[in-house]
């Protein structure tokens, strides 16, 4: 398989050192905006075989990436840049006839007038209007291919395909106990994505009603989760997940909570209220004239890299999804998770626990594709795939997964 990986933050640069002990990988184009991250990703492997190469690209530049898929002849493009971008490279993915792998999800838009009671534009709407030419194609467009969406999604398949006859409730639950020595805010995950998914109307589902929306942080719950990580306050969040496990599971109910702690909800909100999170640019001076910048950014470049952290963190973070239902006529509740420690993920891979934990999912999942054990043609989540080979290799990636029966 010929990969062009675009973008090489964090999870980029994680993608390539766990691709890099695969043998199912021909080539991994890594490409980025900027050349030295790229560079730098592709000149700490051990590559003696020359399947890495650097490149420039801009993620914006659909004819650009165009070329690139074309000029390394590749089969598929992974997309590891933040979700603007999202619909650039999906449409070159398309137009150049490859496969294509996210691990978030074309941008939502609030209800202009309802936004904490009806969805406006969907997480995913944009990706899932050209399915018709995805599957036309011949192709698959694989979306929300990471840990949260992606693994937790594949829980939720094999839950209904294995443990249950009947699911009243999907709920995906993430928490951790990382902490970062040296900072008093530091992100674990790029704080881009983050103010986008925390501030945004997360979205419910309910098989009687639908899709529909909530105010931010709402339905407060505490959530013990595994391996010594322990009780954490978990609350609604805008993700994928929501809008990907209705189209291909059947449950009552699906909800996404996240641990966030009272700390970082009330930074979050501090942000709003000072119009911090805006994407929207506005004009500053600068020392050659007014310089148009966007809110958003100016936090991120004004926090450390979330991918430079690993020395500094300890914890484990944890990913998961709860399921409650039916089996043999018996209730039945469930917790299927999988967890990283940061000490085993900064000593076997050099990353942080939360990226690699994202980036070892997408890596899976090509070389399901590579050997054919996953195939389909359209716009496709992660459940509408068979879980156990995923659940498998996975496992033999050294990254087990668990099952805790709750109550």
């Amino acid at each position: 398989m010929r990969v062009l990986l675009v973008g090489a933050g964090g999870v980029g640069t994680a993608v390539t050192r766990i691709a890099a002990r695969r043998d199912f990988l021909a080539r991994m184009v890594v490409a980025d905006y900027d050349l030295s991250r790229a560079e730098a990703a592709v000149a700490a492997l051990d590559d003696r075989g020359g399947r890495f190469v650097a490149r420039q690209v801009d993620a914006s530049d659909r004819e650009g990436v165009r070329r690139m898929l074309l000029e390394h002849e590749c089969d598929v493009l992974l997309n590891a840049t933040d979700p603007r971008f999202v619909m650039p490279l999906f449409e070159a993915a398309l137009a150049s006839g490859v496969h294509y792998l996210d691990m978030a999800m074309s941008l939502s838009v609030p209800h202009a007038l309802r936004p904490y009671e009806e969805c406006g534009v969907k997480l995913g709407d944009e990706q899932f209007q050209l399915g018709d030419r995805w599957a036309e194609s011949g192709r698959v467009a694989l979306v929300g291919m990471g840990v949260e969406p992606g693994l937790s999604d594949v829980f939720a398949r094999y839950a209904a395909d294995e443990l249950f006859d009947e699911i009243e409730e999907i709920g995906v639950r993430d928490g951790a106990d990382l902490s970062v020595a040296g900072y008093d805010f530091a992100p674990s995950f790029s704080i881009w994505t983050t103010i986008e998914e925390c501030l945004n109307p997360p979205v419910v589902y309910e098989r009687d009603r639908g899709w529909f929306t909530t105010a931010p942080f709402s339905e407060p719950e505490v959530f013990d989760f595994p391996e010594g990580i322990g009780p954490v306050e978990c609350v609604n969040v805008e993700h994928e997940e929501v809008l990907l496990i209705p189209r291909w599971v059947d449950a009552r109910r699906v909800t996404f909570k996240y641990g966030l702690g009272d700390a970082f909800i009330a930074r979050l909100k501090a942000l709003h209220e000072l119009g911090l999170d805006s994407t929207a640019r506005v004009t500053v001076p600068g020392e050659d004239g007014p310089v148009a910048v966007s809110p958003r950014d100016v936090v991120a470049a004004c926090l450390p890299d979330p991918a430079t952290l690993g020395d500094r963190m300890t914890g484990k973070t944890c990913a998961g999804t709860w399921v409650k239902g039916t089996r043999d006529g018996e209730a039945r509740e469930v917790y299927l998770y999988h967890v990283v420690d940061n000490e085993w993920s900064m000593r076997e891979y050099g990353s942080q626990a939360v990226v690699w934990q994202t980036a070892v999912n997408p890596v899976v999942a090509l070389e399901l594709l590579a050997t054919g054990a996953w195939s389909g043609r359209g716009v496709l989540g992660p459940e509408a795939f068979p879980p156990r080979p995923f659940l498998d290799l996975l496992t033999e990636y050294g990254s087990p997964w668990g099952l805790r029966e709750q109550g």
